[in-house]
């Protein structure tokens, strides 16, 4: 039965992630179409990159007109035409200086950049959208011809236009070239493409829910963090709601990976460069690293982008026997990255990134049962916020292992082994070639919200390059020096952005274990404001988070601001009840109160905030 489920589970995933190329190989197709009928309503249009991403796709132009909302509707129409004409897809191979030749001759002065670029430097320093857009070698490139317009392009794509469903054009934004300030400022034109009218139909749906929920609104209003200009962009502050907030999060995944052997460490928030160095981080990330200058020392500092090489640190400070092993260390730490400007947004992209950190040191063989207890605590976690979890197993790219650091032997091992521990585990999974950090391949986790989206939260990385690097060492059973394995995992993974989720899966009105107020009192009138005092001390004591509004107005708009707030629980304090009669108690979402006596009020609420319900 299990081998019949396994081979099920393997068709399943086949078909899933044909679907899924499919669907790739036509947002592709339709970014090349986009920009055929650009070329044709602005002949002198040039094009920088048009690769697929969530949903659809974008494709850069520089045009001498501003377009506008209006341009956009005759850009589709006539991307339309194109489609309905059943235009086939040519592809053509040619040398690299042919190619440049080419579009020289055409006046697509990116293209030309990127060839020229792809030829002198290899493909190690472009972005993901630029490979799409290239693909190739140092020795030859791919074309594609759709009619009369002819794009560098690495594919796949469909075989005609015709194959191309449900799609639109859904915005115009600013975008420098290759994200550099310095280069000259592009159109991006963006645009969405489904298999099925109906498919599209639920994605608009889906963006209109997701307004609504917009945390960046919603926490605005709900006090939890905020931004300043003096303080600078993508550095939020938050306030002691936000605060309270991080910290039950913080304790939840702590009382998850307590009983598996973690314990806590500190490291300081710089570091000299040659950590970086020594990581190999310095080379694949020196452009998004803040610099620390001093002027006591002539030594190169740096903000931490990561926590991994301070960690090995305290890994190599004394000598390791295979008895100790494993090792875990926990953290909860910020992080900072030189992010682009452009690229901020709310809590989801920030320079300052606090992740809830762990990395286990632990033998060969120990691998599988340590990667089986960080599955053990994302499924309870996860299982919390009611957000199922699909599974991915994120690989190198085998044609770019320049891109990746340690041997083909080193990377065989680690792949297999995250493998195996899938399938023993029966877990649904798919492989995803290309998205494995750079020292390693990983088990990535994406949550399901309430409204559908998926978001990549949860990873267990494997990683033999870092303790090579390093040179950790531990001493086995036979007195031999052996190299320890790396294991980086996160839980929530960015303490920002994960708060971002949890805002919108919950539109703000989050459940009571993790409201940032569980019970607000509000007071009938002045008399009965030193009797609920009592009762915020008393429910204090109980480990409750309660609030009191003893503001000199009516009852009806104190509910209205407890409303506003989202508070799980409202209890109008009056004679009633200060003299023990049952309370009447307002549930933020119901119209209908509920009525029951202080005890069992108090059992309530602490069942639920002990019990972590969704």
């Amino acid at each position: 039965m299990n081998e019949a489920r396994k081979i099920l589970s393997s068709a399943q995933n086949d078909i899933n992630h044909m679907e899924q190329n499919n669907l790739e190989k036509m947002r592709h197709s339709c970014a090349h179409v986009v920009a055929a009928a650009i070329k044709e309503l602005y002949p002198n249009a040039k094009f920088g990159v048009g690769p697929v991403v969530e949903n659809g796709f974008f494709y850069d132009v520089d045009l001498d007109a501003t377009l506008s909302d209006a341009d956009l509707k005759e850009i589709q129409k006539k991307a339309q035409s194109i489609i309905n004409k059943d235009v086939a897809f040519e592809r053509q191979e040619m040398p690299i200086d042919e190619a440049v030749s080419l579009f020289e001759s055409m006046n697509q002065d990116y293209k030309v950049s990127l060839l020229k670029d792809l030829k002198e430097r290899g493909t190690t320093k472009m972005s993901e959208e630029e490979l799409q857009d290239v693909g190739g070698s140092v020795e030859n490139v791919s074309i594609y011809k759709t009619g009369e317009f002819v794009d560098l392009c690495r594919g796949p794509h469909v075989v005609s236009t015709k194959e191309i469903k449900a799609f639109k054009l859904t915005k115009i934004a600013g975008a420098y070239w290759r994200g550099d300030a310095n280069n000259p400022q592009l159109q991006r034109v963006y645009g969405v493409c489904f298999e099925t009218q109906e498919q599209m139909a639920e994605y608009f749906h889906m963006l209109e829910e997701a307004e609504r929920r917009d945390h960046r609104k919603l926490g605005q209003e709900l006090d939890l963090f905020v931004f300043s200009d003096l303080v600078g962009p993508g550095l939020p502050l938050f306030t002691d709601r936000g605060t309270v907030m991080r910290r039950v999060l913080e304790d939840f995944v702590w009382s998850l990976m307590k009983p598996f052997g973690y314990a806590r460490v500190w490291i300081p928030h710089i570091a000299k460069s040659d950590l970086y160095k020594t990581s190999g981080h310095w080379d694949k990330f020196a452009d998004d690293i803040f610099h620390v200058s001093s002027r006591k020392t002539d030594q190169e500092f740096v903000m931490k982008p990561m926590n991994c090489p301070h960690h090995t640190q305290i890994f190599a400070s004394r000598p390791r026997s295979y008895k100790d092993m494993p090792i875990r260390m926990s953290e909860v730490t910020t992080v900072y990255r030189d992010e682009n400007t452009g690229q901020l947004q709310g809590l989801s992209r920030v320079r300052s990134i606090t992740q809830d950190d762990a990395h286990v040191f632990c033998r060969l063989d120990q691998v599988e049962q340590e990667v089986g207890n960080i599955w053990s605590i994302i499924k309870d976690f996860y299982k919390a916020f009611g957000m199922p979890l699909s599974i991915y197993l994120s690989l190198r790219d085998g044609e770019h292992k320049e891109k990746y650091l340690g041997s083909d032997e080193v990377w065989d091992l680690a792949e297999g082994s995250l493998r195996n521990f899938l399938k023993k585990e029966n877990l649904e999974f798919v492989e995803e070639k290309g998205e494995a950090a750079f020292y390693g391949p990983k088990i990535d986790f994406r949550a399901k919200d309430a409204i559908g989206r998926y978001w990549q939260l949860a990873t267990v990385q494997l990683d033999f390059n870092l303790p090579e690097r390093f040179q950790l060492e531990y001493i086995d059973q036979n007195g031999e020096k052996q190299r320890p394995v790396m294991l980086h995992r996160a839980i929530l993974g960015s303490v920002e952005r994960f708060m971002g989720v949890l805002i919108e899966h919950y539109a703000g009105a989050f459940p009571v274990w993790l409201a940032p107020v569980q019970v607000h009192f509000v007071p009938v009138s002045e008399k009965h404001v030193d009797g609920a005092k009592k009762l915020v001390e008393e429910f204090e004591k109980l480990g409750l988070r309660v609030s009191i509004d003893e503001a000199d107005e009516t009852v009806g708009k104190k509910i209205r601001n407890a409303s506003k707030q989202k508070i799980p629980y409202t209890v109008v304090v009056g004679d009633k009840e200060l003299v023990g009669d049952d309370w009447q108690i307002r549930v933020f979402g119901q119209e209908e109160q509920i009525s029951m006596s202080k005890e069992d009020f108090v059992k309530k609420v602490k069942s639920e905030n002990d019990e972590r319900k969704a």
